[in-house]
């Protein structure tokens, strides 16, 4: 396990915190380590691929057709000169 300080921690923020976590009945100790584990949870959804979280992610945002030009003869070859 990691051990971690913390710098110039504000004093109102360090009283805060003294309170949450007796509201919580844990010490400061635990307390940080619960919010600093939270804060860096992901609970966003899992998506086994990119295609997957771009249809979830923009499915709001509509659809629409693109118009494909129809294609035009092609000339032939290109003869280049020397």
């Amino acid at each position: 396990m990691a051990t971690v300080s913390i710098r110039d921690l504000d004093d109102g923020v360090r009283d805060r915190l003294r309170v949450r976590a007796a509201r919580n009945g844990r010490s400061m100790e635990a307390e940080m380590r619960e919010i600093l584990t939270a804060a860096v949870t992901d609970d966003g959804p899992q998506y086994p691929d990119f295609v997957s979280m771009l249809i979830d992610v923009f499915h709001d945002v509509g659809g629409g057709r693109l118009e494909i030009p129809a294609r035009e003869a092609h000339p032939g070859p290109v003869e280049f000169r020397s």
